[in-house]
């Protein structure tokens, strides 16, 4: 049901494009009634796109301090470290794991996991993408909905946004289910080929880079990425 309404608000008359919005105030944890569409995606955009770019730069400045180190063999051993710390074999996947993907992905998988910044997950939680959480000392909340067996599912609790943003960066870079991406994401720029290798993200598989990439057009999230 969450994708069906995510693609009536792609396709709604009301839609306002993300390169022509106004900002007014909005919080993370309040949601106000009765939004329309349009004001829906304002108060989206206002909330998570200045984390996203912020974090998008820190990192790729990041990317290019490394990538220079490599390319002019300096700092062996800052390199050795960053190799074990991303548990790759060479510099060219540790450049793999670096290089931070376009912010209109971001955006757009934000939009789809958070419902537009209206899940319970991102008003309590900051929460952007869902991200669970395994370790009972850090701080979460628990999902609504049971797994099998009557397992509790728990949600990690952020204290910003940002860090919500970071964490996911982070997750794209080490977990492995994400080589394929992390390889596309350093070979193209192309924001509707590297979501096509997302689909070890969701448990609808390939149809969820399709979604993604209709989002990124509809919306114009492009825009972000210049």
């Amino acid at each position: 049901m969450k994708y069906v309404y995510i693609l009536i608000l792609l396709l709604s008359d009301l839609t306002l494009s993300a390169s022509r919005v106004n900002y007014t105030y909005y919080r993370s944890d309040v949601v106000p009634e009765n939004m329309s569409v349009g004001v829906k995606k304002e108060r989206f955009y206002h909330l998570v796109v200045p984390a996203v770019e912020k974090v998008h730069g820190d990192l790729m400045d990041f990317y290019i301090r490394v990538k220079s180190d490599i390319d002019n063999k300096r700092r062996p051993t800052k390199l050795k470290r960053l190799r074990e710390q991303y548990k790759v074999k060479d510099n060219l996947e540790l450049l793999y794991a670096l290089k931070p993907h376009p912010p209109s992905i971001v955006i757009a998988q934000a939009a789809m996991e958070s419902a537009w910044a209206t899940s319970r997950f991102f008003r309590e939680a900051n929460n952007v993408f869902g991200m669970w959480s395994k370790n009972p000392k850090e701080s979460r909340i628990a999902a609504g909905i049971k797994r099998k067996g009557g397992r509790t599912v728990w949600l990690r609790k952020f204290y910003s946004i940002e860090d919500s943003v970071r964490e996911y960066y982070k997750l794209m870079a080490r977990g492995k289910h994400f080589k394929k991406f992390r390889k596309a994401r350093y070979e193209t720029d192309d924001v509707h080929e590297i979501v096509k290798k997302l689909d070890n993200y969701s448990e609808i598989g390939s149809l969820y880079g399709e979604e993604l990439s209709q989002m990124i057009r509809f919306n114009k999230l492009e825009h972000y990425d210049k």
